[in-house]
Parts: C-alpha cells; sequence; structure tokens
C-alpha cells in the first residue's frame, strides 16, 4: 500500500480527555508512527463552544496538522498512517489489512459498547464520580464481554498480534479497551479466563508506543465532565 505523505508542514495537535480509549488509540498510532505532536488536554472544554468548533458532535479525539482539522478516531489513525514517514502501521497484504479493518470495525460494534461504555462507565466512571451503577447495564454486558473475548482468545491462538505477525492498528485500536475492562472486577475474571488475550497484552506491553502512552497518562482521578452521561447517553435496559 503506497503511501502518499501530506505536504502540510504544520504543527500536530491532538485534542481529548486522556482517560479517553479512543484518544489513547491516537496517541497509540502517532507514538507508533513517531510523530512528533502535542496533546491538548478538553477534560474542561468538552461542552464549550471552542470544542464544538474542533468537534460538530462534541467528542474526541480530534486531530489539527497544521490548517488540516480531522475526528473520528479510525479517520486520525489511517491519516497518520500515511501522511507521515514511520513504520507502517498496517499490512502491506490484502487480506491482511482487511482482517485489520475488521478488528476495528468490531472493536466499534461488538467491543467498545459493553466493555467500555457499558461495563466499564457502570464499574469505574460512574463510582469514581459518586454515581451508584446500574446493575442492570452491567447484566446486559457480560455476555457480550464473554463472547469477544472467547473470539479474540480464539484469534491469538493462531496469531501473536490481530491482524499480522507484527502489531498493527488493529491491535493499538483493541489495546485501551482491553485495558480498562482489566479495571473492572468482573473484566479481570473474564481475562483471566482468556490466556491468549491476556498473552497478547503482555506482549503489547512491550512495544516502546505502550510505554511510552502509559508514562505520559495521568493518574486516575475522577471525570467531572462524564456526570452528564449518566444522563444524556447512558445505556437503557427494559
Amino acid at each position: 500500500m503506497a503511501a502518499e505523505q501530506s505536504t502540510n508542514t504544520g504543527p500536530v495537535i491532538l485534542y481529548g480527555f486522556p482517560r479517553s480509549t479512543y484518544v489513547c488509540v491516537a496517541r497509540l498510532a502517532l507514538l507508533a508512527k513517531q510523530v512528533p505532536f502535542a496533546f491538548h488536554d478538553t477534560e474542561h472544554e468538552m461542552y464549550t463552544p471552542e470544542h464544538r468548533r474542533r468537534h460538530p458532535f462534541g467528542r474526541v479525539p480530534v486531530l489539527q496538522h497544521g490548517d488540516f482539522w480531522l475526528y473520528e478516531t479510525s479517520a486520525i489513525a489511517g491519516y497518520v498512517d500515511e501522511a507521515f514517514a514511520g513504520p507502517p502501521l498496517q499490512p502491506r497484504n490484502l487480506r491482511r489489512r482487511a482482517l485489520g479493518q475488521q478488528w476495528i470495525s468490531s472493536l466499534d460494534a461488538y467491543f467498545y459498547p459493553y466493555m467500555v461504555h457499558r461495563l466499564v462507565h457502570e464499574r469505574v466512571i460512574f463510582p469514581d464520580l459518586g454515581i451508584a451503577p446500574d446493575e442492570a447495564v452491567v447484566a446486559e454486558a457480560l455476555p457480550k464481554v464473554e463472547l469477544a473475548l472467547s473470539v479474540m482468545d480464539a484469534r491469538l491462538g493462531d496469531s501473536p498480534f490481530l491482524a499480522d505477525a507484527t502489531p498493527t492498528l488493529a491491535d493499538y485500536f483493541l489495546l485501551p479497551s482491553l485495558s480498562a475492562l482489566a479495571l473492572t472486577p468482573e473484566g479481570s475474571g473474564l481475562l483471566e479466563r482468556s490466556a491468549n488475550v491476556r498473552g497478547w497484552l503482555g506482549r503489547m506491553a512491550e512495544l516502546p508506543a505502550v510505554q511510552q502512552l502509559r508514562a505520559l497518562l495521568p493518574p486516575r482521578a475522577p471525570l467531572e465532565h462524564a456526570r452528564r452521561w449518566a444522563t444524556e447517553h447512558r445505556p437503557v435496559v427494559r
């Protein structure tokens, strides 16, 4: 896959709050690609007009490269891989690249919604803010999390990484959600039964980009702007 490098020579700035799993994906892509960038913490700007000008839906991450602005993590990661010199983050082989896209799509559809948006929010994010967890949401999420882990564990029984023999964007996309899952008692228990996923987590932890990101992350603290999540986009189990 030929990369068309950008002629834009302006600074690279990534906007987002540090504990966002998708922001961590974008940071991992930049670090793995060895792109110098600045990080702008949006924790106290999420619901402001200023941030809405960056992202019309008020989400994160957002990438600024000179006068070029881009939101949505998959778009950002793909742009970073093709716009800058550095180690390729996607397989050159067509089928392996398609497998990588399959895993990225699976994260959005089957992993993040249940691992993070349901389980991690109810077990970590809301309790940090003094908001009681909704046990019905947790109960709904657990079988979906277990299924996702079983599919991932089977894949990693055949390959050290998700799309290729070496790490690709697919692995960097999945890692933050799996790391967050481990913070919950239910997720930790399910991971204990997923030997191949645990092995993958160990291999990922040895990668320079992962080590650099973890050294940059601040200590865990309540996400004050997430108080609105409990009323604005918390799942409802009927």
